[in-house]
Parts: C-alpha cells; structure tokens; sequence
C-alpha cells in the first residue's frame, strides 16, 4: 500500500512536471510568434513597386467557345484560368470600361485581403488558408494580406496571358445574354464591342463572375435584393470610396505599429504589409451627416510609400443608377480632405500623411443574391455545415456592415469552417449559366462572410472545372448538381488543380446542444441574434419585457400582414419594462398584442395555444416560467413563426 501510494504520488509529480514543461513551451512559442510579427511591422519594408503592363485584348473574337466568362474580377480571371487548364476553348469578357484585371482588388483598391484561415493557423502562417488552388497560386505573387494593386493586376494578367486557350477582351459596352425560345438555356453571348459593332458569341457554358449577377440577372435569373430575405428590401450594406495616402513612410508605419499591437483588442493589428484598427474614426464628424460615416481602417501598404484605405462608408447608393454613384463619388471625395485633417489632428503619427487621390470604382458590398439550386443559410454558417457537393470553404465572420449611419453593423458569428455547395452557384430556371462571387445563392446574412474574395475565387475555380466536367458527361449544370457521382468527378479534379476539399469533421458548437438551439436557428434565420466573434448567443441570460417587445416587433418580417396589433402596448402600463423579470405570462400578452389577437394577460398563454402558435414541446423547456431567459423567447418565436407561416 505504501509503495502504491508512493508510485501514485511520483506519477502526479511527474504529471505536474510535465503540466508546467507544455505550459512553458506553449509559452515560448506564442512569445515567438509575437516577436515575429512584430518584427514584422519594424522591418523596413524594401518592395519596389511594378509598373502595370498593358492588358492586350485579343483583336477578333471567334463566333463559339466552350465557355464564356463574364467578368475581370478575381473570381472571374480564376474560372477562366480553369476552364482553360481543361482544356476548354475561353472567352473571358468584360463590359466595363476597364484597362486591367483584378476588378474591385485592383481599381476598387480593396487591397487588404479577407482571408478564410483553417481552425488552428499561426499568425504568420500563408500555407494554412481554406480552398489553396488557383488562390494560393495567385496568393504567391503577391506582397501578403494586402498588396500593391500594380503587383496584383499584373499577377492576374500573367496568369491569363500564358495560357493560349483564354481570349481576353476588355471595353465591350454590353454583354446580353444568348437565350433559347422558352428562355431556359443561356447559349451564348450578344456582344457590343467599343466601336459599337455587334457579335453573337455561342458558348455550351456562360459563368458570371460580375460583381452584381447582371448576366444572370438579364437572362431571367430569380434574384433578391438586399436585405429583402430577411424582411427589409430597402436595406443593403454601406458602399465604401477607398482612398489613397501618401508619406506612409516606415517610421509612420512603427508608430502605427507601437499604438496597434501593443493595445488589448483581438481587433486591431499591424503587420508588415496590414493594418487593422483605429476605431475611433467612427467618431469622424461627416460633413454629411445622412450620407456618410467612417469606421475603423482596413489599411493595405503599397510599394511606394502610400497606402490604401477602407474605412468611409457611404449610404442610399443604388449602384444600378449611374446618377447615383457619380452622386456616391461626390459625396466621398467631399469628405476626403477633412477625413484625412481629422487622422492628422487626432493621431500624431498621421501629421505628414497627406490625401494622394480615391479609387476609380465604389466597393458595392451587396446588391442581387441568386435564388439557386441551393441557398446557403446563416444556420449553415454559424455551425459550421458541410456540404455533400463542396467546392469550397470559408471562415471568415459574418460581418454584416452598416446599412444607415445609425446603425453600428453586427457580427452574426464566427464560424470555424463551412462548405460552399455547388449547387450554390448553379441558378434556379435558367440553365447552361452558373454564377459565382458575392451574387451567388446565399441568404443576405451568410452572405455577410462567404461573400470575401478568396472565397469567390475557389468558386471561380470549381465553376472553370464544371464546365469541363458537363461537357464530358453531356449533361447540364443543373443535373450535374444532382448527380454525386458527378459531383466526385468534379471534387476529384480540384484536388487535382491543387484544392483541398476533404469532408469536415468539426466538433459541434457549444451553443448547438443548448435545449433553446431550434429556437436560436429560428432567431438566426429571422436576423434576430448575434453571436458575434465569440459565438456567445447569451442563451441563458434573463430576459426582460422590453426586450421581448423588440424580439417580436423585429420578428414581423416572418409574416408581416399577421402582425395587426401594437406591440408597444404590451408594456404600456410597465414600469422598469428594461430591468424586470420577463415571465411566461407577459411574453405570450406580448405576442397576442402584437398579433391584434384580444386576450387579457391572464388569458394570452392558452390563446397561444389554442392558436398553435406556442407548443406543449416549448413549455416543458422553459424552467422558470416567472423568469424566462433570451432562450426561451427563442423558442418561442420558433413557435410563432411555425404556426404563421408552416415553417420553423
């Protein structure tokens, strides 16, 4: 027995021991990684900057191509770039009056990246991003996260000039859609070419990559707008006027540096070539008030000193209307100058910088989002879904940003990884036709993060390599998106192009075996929670009567012509509506007023009831019926919005 206890004692010594030696390696490591990407932002950067080569289109278009790529953005130069490595014949067009690929990257000046790291990345660590492919290769030519626009446009054009199955034409004023009778199959292309000659382009397959879906949308593509999934049509994210500075020299650099990574917030940051934080910019006073409001910097370093900045959002823009952007323009280079008086007052290592000019494209966060064969949803993003037909994944937040000055944006959550499906890009009633980028099918809010460019381009890829793949099989995009066995083909091939595509494996999160997560699902799906980065959804926090007075008045969009009551009522009489329990009793007199179903509070909960619109499953859940939590109300919505509209 002593010996035993000796043993056990010398076992937990050396368990103890070895606790401390991992805790100190741990240590050690995280203290290198540090050091290193500090130095990072204190390494005189000595990139020379390139100059840009001209972009040569080809001087005849042929009247057929195995495919048509509409489009010059990344997404679009990364489907023609695989579509032509299958051996595809490739017309990549563009309808733009463009002289140089690479789209918003390059003439919106959107130069910091977005980038979709896998779970466990180091912070200096490029080899550790999603989707790799024709990404990484691309990735590799540039400075880092963010880059010089001339290193990036001609990085884009090297890849598609060297290969000889890809024509390129720029400065078409149009680019219609080719369309058989009953306006089912896109055929081709009608071009208008700068001199106002038309063409009629045959093509089996069309892939577009515009920033807008405006090919699809021309050849009958179902689309919504906006916010409209979510009950709000006349709401979509700010646009943003990036904009240049000058005199960033490596001092200005250490000193934003020294303020950045030397504060406590996961948010900010400086490397070598990024810049994230500043957040008091959103206390910049605009000039207009209604128009305009600064957030914090994304900021990408250029090899000439200067910098490019994504920070001045501008609001009301119908990017449709060309009046309206020129106004949108106006509006942003009329705020430049005090904007940049402002960083010099308020920063002291901003005193020499000085205004060096604003991008000649708006950054359009969001505009038409695809009705396709599949739509992806916030509950696939925030719990990290994958998908049978994966062509992709993403990472980033759910970042959904301001849609009106007073508004302070909101991150939904922070997902690990999920998978883009294809049939996310294949498009519902029109065929030979897929669309890629920010215009895919996605709810408005998963759109929010699979929406960066790194995860468009993946797209591009996986669309460049489907158009091979219907070829061979002689079948549509859209069989092809039913067939697994196809869709293996199609995987087995990006692995070959040097994606990464496995199945996903992810250990469910926390807030996913709550007894309120069918709640949360339906709150999420009606924009109603947020999780923000730590995907703290607050499920067992109390709730408050005012509070489900915003929850249900918030859950109208579900059905809106239900909702003939005053919710307001609810707490007329309420005193400390903010601070009190919320009880069983108040939350369901909070739903029938806002229903105009009559019922005194007493009597509301079995009205519900009777109604269906509150379930016995719902209040054998709730533990506490005098003090119900932000989860019960959840569930409770789920309800209400099962019995109004059939759906959960």
């Amino acid at each position: 027995m002593a010996n035993s206890n000796r043993n056990t004692s010398s076992s937990k010594g050396w368990v103890w021991l070895m606790g401390i030696l991992i805790l100190l390696a741990v240590a050690a490591a995280a203290s290198s990684l540090y050091y290193q990407y500090k130095h990072l932002a204190e390494t005189e950067h000595k990139v020379s900057k390139q100059g840009i080569e001209e972009v040569k289109s080809v001087k005849k278009v042929k009247e057929a191509y195995d495919v048509i790529v509409v489009g010059t953005d990344p997404e679009g130069v990364a489907a023609a770039v695989s579509a032509a490595r299958n051996g595809m014949t490739t017309l990549l067009v563009d309808g733009r009056n463009r002289e140089i690929l690479g789209g918003l990257m390059t003439l919106g000046w959107i130069n910091s990246l977005d980038m979709n790291y896998s779970p466990g990345k180091t912070l200096l660590g490029k080899d550790d991003v999603f989707n790799k492919g024709f990404f990484s290769e691309w990735y590799a030519k540039i400075e880092g996260d963010s880059f010089d626009v001339n290193t990036a446009a001609n990085a884009f054009y090297d890849l598609v000039k060297n290969e000889k199955n890809i024509d390129l034409l720029l400065k078409t004023k149009s680019i219609e859609p080719l369309i058989n009778d009953n306006k089912t199959l896109v055929q081709g292309a009608k071009i208008t070419l700068q001199n106002g000659d038309t063409q009629m382009v045959k093509a089996a397959s069309v892939i577009d990559a515009t920033q807008d879906g405006d090919f699809a949308a021309a050849a009958g593509v179902p689309f919504t707008i906006g916010h409209e999934d979510i009950g709000d049509p006349n709401s979509k994210m700010a646009v943003t006027l990036a904009f240049r500075l000058k005199n960033v020299t490596q001092d200005v650099w250490n000193m934003m540096a020294k303020r950045l990574n030397n504060d406590d917030s996961p948010d900010t940051g400086v490397n070598e070539v990024s810049v994230f934080g500043y957040g008091e910019m959103s206390s910049y006073p605009a000039l207009n008030k209604e128009r305009a409001k600064m957030r914090g910097f994304n900021m990408g370093r250029q090899n000439d000193n200067t910098v490019l900045i994504n920070a001045l959002q501008i609001f009301g823009v119908d990017t449709f209307d060309p009046k309206s952007v020129q106004e949108a323009f106006d509006i942003g280079k009329k705020e430049l100058p005090n904007i940049v008086a402002y960083m010099k007052k308020t920063f002291p290592e901003f005193a020499t910088i000085e205004l060096d000019g604003s991008a000649p494209e708006l950054y359009v966060r969001e505009t038409r989002h695809m009705q396709g064969e599949y739509r992806l949803s916030i509950v696939d993003v925030c719990t990290n879904n994958d998908q049978w037909d994966r062509i992709g994944f993403g990472s980033y937040a759910v970042d959904i940003q301001r849609v009106s000055p007073t508004d302070s944006g909101n991150v939904v959550c922070k997902p690990k990884q999920y998978a883009i499906p294809f049939r996310s890009i294949v498009p519902q009633k029109v065929d030979g036709l897929l669309v890629v980028g920010r215009a895919a099918s996605y709810d408005t809010l998963p759109h929010g993060s699979a929406r960066v460019m790194p995860t468009g381009m993946a797209e591009g890829e996986a669309a460049g390599a489907a158009a091979m793949l219907a070829k061979q099989e002689k079948m549509t995009f859209r069989q092809l998106s039913a067939s697994k066995e196809t869709i293996a083909k199609l995987q087995a091939q990006l692995t070959k192009q040097g994606m990464e595509l496995p199945p996903m494996t992810l250990k469910p999160q926390p807030f996913m075996e709550h007894k309120a997560y069918e709640g949360l699902k339906s709150a999420l799906m009606l924009g109603l929670a947020s999780g923000a980065y730590t995907n703290n959804f607050r499920l067992d926090d109390a709730a408050n009567p005012k509070r489900m007075v915003n929850l249900v008045s918030g859950a109208k969009k579900m059905k809106p012509d239900a909702f003939k009551g005053d919710v307001a009522k609810a707490i007329d009489k309420l005193d400390n509506a903010d601070k009190v329990s919320l009880t069983l009793e108040q939350a369901s007199y909070t739903i029938t007023q806002a229903l105009g179903i009559t019922a005194s509070q007493n009597e509301a909960q079995a009205k519900l009831v009777e109604n269906k619109l509150l379930t016995e499953a719902t209040l054998k859940l709730i533990a506490d019926k005098t003090k119900l939590t932000n989860g019960d109300t959840y569930l409770i919505i789920r309800d209400v919005k099962t019995g109004l509209t059939g759906k959960p």
